[in-house]
């Protein structure tokens, strides 16, 4: 009988075909899983501290129109960890997995929280080779209200971070917080990402991410400029009712375009919206997508239609 308290599309996402590989990528192995053989092609950055199961749950709900891929960012999950870490070597290794994927020319780019940022990275870098970005739960500020929380080794009393070592798995498990906090909506989705969050040690298990990985990692306060300046199309998908600090620009970017730059806000969803209401955040990605997909095929469509007169 089937747990009654666990959504349809939980069970669905975990039996939805998929095929795992890696590419180096500046000396350093990363990991990404593909979904979906045909149409566009899509890319899925997780955010701080994550891995590629922050969407396990949406991806699968994309495959049925797009070629999906989403990986580990260099760091975090079962990708590689590097000494240092920038901007520009994610936005690189973001790049390289959509042609590792297999991804159509002019791929979409849908990055949450610090993906988002490794989405404008990767749009300042490689705009004119995509099709768009997703910024989602991510957003940029006045360059003079920005607040760098990167490049912790230059601050003072800074010692440097391990990770703890839990004898336990399922100790470890319990452990597991989201940053920011939020309710937990579905606790078999907290569980199956819980457990993928952690690595087997001596002594126990610990947390995949690498904790050093802000000593020198910067963002910047060039990014209001990096997205001024993208050469392709962008848009922003909010959580109603997150508290992330990375969500506090979107006035001043709907202020700098004029009113134009598509925002959506997704209805009692926090900060980590994809535990929540992926079925929403799928579509409301499909939806963007879509209409930049019909406005690069315009004159395609307009033949096909007047061929359906004749």
């Amino acid at each position: 009988m089937p747990d009654l308290n666990t959504p349809w599309w939980y069970r669905q996402a975990l039996d939805t075909a998929s095929e795992t590989g890696s590419v180096e990528v500046l000396g350093a192995k990363i990991h990404y899983e593909t979904w979906g053989t045909d149409g566009p092609g899509i890319v899925l950055v997780h955010g701080s501290s994550g891995h590629l199961e922050w969407w396990r749950f949406v991806a699968p709900l994309l495959a049925d129109r797009f070629r999906v891929v989403a990986f580990d960012l260099s760091g975090n999950g079962d990708s590689a960890w590097r000494d240092r870490y920038s901007g520009e070597a994610f936005a690189e290794e973001t790049w390289r997995v959509c042609q590792a994927a297999g991804l159509p020319p002019r791929p979409f780019v849908a990055g949450h929280s610090l993906g988002g940022f490794v989405a404008l990275e990767t749009g300042h870098y490689f705009g004119d080779r995509l099709g768009g970005i997703v910024f989602v739960d991510y957003t940029v500020v006045d360059p003079e209200d920005f607040l760098e929380w990167g490049g912790k080794a230059d601050n003072a009393g800074y010692r440097r971070r391990r990770t703890r070592v839990y004898e336990d798995l399922d100790a470890a498990v319990a452990r597991f917080r989201l940053l920011p906090d939020q309710p937990v909506r579905h606790p078999a989705v907290m569980d199956h990402v819980a457990r993928r969050s952690l690595r087997q040690v001596e002594g126990g298990w610990t947390w995949k991410f690498d904790p050093t990985l802000y000593d020198h990692f910067v963002l910047g306060a060039d990014q209001r400029d990096k997205f001024v300046g993208l050469s392709c199309r962008s848009a922003v998908i909010l959580g109603e009712l997150s508290q992330d600090e990375g969500t506090f620009g979107a006035d001043y970017m709907r202020r700098v375009t004029a009113g134009r730059l598509p925002v959506v806000e997704i209805p009692r969803t926090h900060h980590h919206l994809m535990f929540e209401e992926p079925l929403a955040l799928a579509m409301t990605i499909q939806g963007i997508v879509q209409t930049w997909v019909a406005e690069d095929g315009r004159e395609e469509m307009s033949d096909a239609l007047a061929r359906a007169l004749t």
